[in-house]
């Protein structure tokens, strides 16, 4: 029986719970397959990528600062083209081939966690301009949220990305926090701000609308200062742990055939590994 090998490509790459959550994976399923890690600077993703047909990898989920380069590198699919980057990688006859799944994992954890968030979200507030930000404009613009202020402290990025997704979405800047969250149903952190080792994430969510839901991307600590203050004042609330794990299931599957189940075991299974490594 051969053995498949895929593994997570980023710099750094040592904080990834990327190899935990596939190896549980490999091992609920009895599958002959391994995954690791690559750590590749930015000055050698290029290289590397042109020869991973030779790498001796099925296929790889790609992390900062890569993504950009992997949609470079690979021949990338319709929600890929759509948001510039690509996290998922795999070989069929040697052609690379690129998916993004983050919008699949946003998408997925909102829907576990919050099962009917849809039908009562008409407005929405985004906080951030980055990757994660674009994906999920996609998402919610997807599921029919009519309403969205994207809030970044560079205007210009805002604008930017306002732009690419059209009229639903208006930028707007962090002074027009309170208005926007007064009005919305949906909030969300899309920044790393709030992310141990980073710095918090300065709002006041006073304003914010009784019964909205607050999610955080972040997911180190499990439960920011953020969702904290949220559930204090009775909000419902989302954590990112979730939509990392929701986003792996579909690579999983390209690299060894088999759609696995987010569960609650899994979670505590991650969650034990971020508390070793710490």
């Amino acid at each position: 029986m051969s053995v498949r090998h895929a593994c997570v490509i980023g710099h750094p790459v040592t904080h990834s719970r990327s190899p935990a959550i596939h190896k549980y994976w490999l091992a609920e399923h009895g599958i002959a397959g391994d995954y690791g890690r690559e750590d590749v600077a930015p000055s050698s993703i290029a290289a590397f990528l042109a020869r991973f047909a030779d790498s001796g990898y099925v296929g790889a989920n790609v992390t900062v600062p890569h993504k950009e380069a992997a949609f470079a590198a690979a021949e990338a699919d319709a929600v890929s083209r759509e948001l510039g980057a690509v996290n998922t990688l795999w070989l069929e006859d040697r052609l690379l081939l690129g998916t993004n799944t983050d919008v699949h994992g946003f998408l997925a954890n909102l829907d576990e966690r919050q099962p009917h968030w849809g039908e009562r979200t008409r407005s929405a507030v985004v906080l951030g301009a980055g990757g994660a930000a674009r994906a999920i404009l996609y998402g919610l613009l997807e599921r029919g949220v009519k309403r969205i202020a994207l809030i970044n402290r560079t205007q210009a990025r805002a604008n930017a990305l306002a732009t690419h997704f059209g009229s639903g979405v208006r930028p707007a800047g962090f002074g027009e926090l309170n208005a926007a969250i007064a009005d919305a149903d949906l909030m969300i952190n899309a920044t790393s701000l709030g992310m141990e080792g980073a710095p918090p994430l300065a709002v006041d969510i006073a304003a914010l609308k009784p019964g909205a839901v607050v999610y955080d991307i972040v997911y180190a600590p499990l439960e920011t200062a953020l969702l904290k203050g949220a559930r204090a004042r009775g909000h419902p609330v989302v954590d990112g742990l979730g939509m990392l794990l929701h986003q792996a299931a579909p690579a999983f599957e390209r690299f060894f055939g088999v759609r696995p189940r987010v569960t609650s075991a899994l979670r505590q299974h991650v969650l034990a590994d971020m508390g070793a490594q710490r």
